[in-house]
């Protein structure tokens, strides 16, 4: 564990306790909570005493059905052709259940830089090796090397579209070559889709699993603590191959037994709000996108912006030698403004910033990224 990269968001809310009045564009959160439906749900937990004892490993039976419903109309993802849905305690329990059930120790994953640390962090805690791969200038994947980088002992790819860090949408065609490429390879295609409600402009989301032939080999995570503001109710789910739903039983069982029948109910009743709840809710992150890269214009002399199409991130390469760490502690001691350091994404050597701004409304969006502003102002150019 000592090799284990520590936790960086815990880092930041510690620094940003120590001065008070920071705005946080750091952590990746929403500014909205469940909807009215998830509540209502969990007070049928008193009316049935059978909810009090262990549950099924892979959910309550019901939120399965409704899961596999959202799936065939949000995803195209037709649950019947070969998989299976298994509900987890959020999406990073999903992750660590597929490369469990898909490796042993010393094999070996593929994930693009930068990558979400979650993932990296797990693939090296149970002893396997995470394979970096550069994605191109403009964040996207590079399928060539992408191709390269496979060996005998790769047992995964790793897709996050949209992307965290960077708010880059992998298009349909580059997915389905990845897919394609997994197929062909005979390794998982794992495919991280949290932020898939969250999409700006022309970008559009797509999911792989709904690709012919994808059951034998797509991993499908998902999550509800972005598009329905769950993130501490822990509550998500995987679609996999129908072959690792007793890999998977096994795993679940020993880390955790079953989900927690609470946040079941709340999802239960999130789901049948269905997506209208977080479309409506967008709006207001879409506004504050538009009021930080609109600002962000204004400094692209001292900094450079990612192609920002989906979830609600953006990665910004600053130009300057210093460490991005120091970069913050400036940031947050002389600015009270808080990102994410762009090398716990694997973002090195140069320094890289992530921003955040799903959790803002739009006053707190347009101080945040003023202060921000001149933050980096004073610190690049003096």
């Amino acid at each position: 564990m000592d090799d284990i990269q520590s936790p960086v968001i815990p880092i930041i809310a510690d620094m940003i306790a120590s001065h008070p009045g920071t705005i946080s564009l750091g952590q990746g959160v929403v500014y909205y909570g469940p909807p009215a439906e998830a509540y209502t749900a969990l007070a049928t937990i008193r009316e049935d005493d059978s909810l009090h004892i262990y549950g099924h490993t892979a959910g309550l039976k019901s939120l399965r059905q409704q899961i596999a419903d959202k799936l065939r109309l949000d995803n195209q993802i037709d649950t019947q052709q070969g998989y299976d849905v298994i509900v987890t305690a959020g999406s990073n329990m999903g992750f660590l259940n597929a490369i469990l059930a898909t490796t042993r120790p010393g094999d070996e994953v593929i994930i693009s830089v930068p990558y979400y640390f979650n993932h990296e962090m797990a693939i090296r805690m149970i002893g396997c090796e995470p394979v970096l791969v550069n994605t191109s200038d403009d964040y996207q994947l590079c399928i060539d090397a992408i191709e390269k980088a496979i060996t005998h002992r790769t047992r995964a790819i790793v897709t996050i579209s949209p992307n965290n860090p960077t708010g880059v949408v992998y298009n349909r065609t580059m997915l389905e070559q990845i897919n394609a490429l997994c197929d062909e390879c005979g390794v998982y295609h794992i495919s991280d889709e949290a932020y898939e409600y969250f999409t700006y402009g022309q970008a559009q989301h797509f999911s792989p699993g709904s690709l012919e032939n994808a059951a034998e080999h797509t991993i499908s995570l998902f999550s509800l603590s972005k598009a329905y503001g769950m993130a501490n109710w822990r509550i998500g789910y995987m679609v996999i191959p129908k072959h690792l739903q007793t890999a998977v039983y096994k795993i679940q069982d020993t880390n955790v037994i079953c989900p927690s029948i609470p946040s079941q109910l709340a999802a239960s009743g999130a789901l049948a709000a269905g997506r209208d709840y977080c479309d409506k809710k967008r709006a207001v992150i879409s506004k504050n996108r538009n009021i930080i890269l609109s600002e962000l214009e204004e400094i692209g002399d001292i900094c450079s912006v990612s192609d920002n199409q989906g979830a609600f991130y953006l990665l910004l390469k600053v130009h300057t030698e210093l460490d991005d760490m120091l970069v913050i502690k400036h940031l947050i001691e002389d600015n009270r403004v808080a990102v994410l350091p762009g090398s716990t994404f694997g973002m090195l050597p140069s320094c890289y910033l992530r921003v955040a701004y799903g959790a803002l409304d739009r006053e707190n969006a347009a101080e945040g990224i003023q202060r921000l502003k001149q933050g980096l102002s004073d610190i690049v150019r003096h």
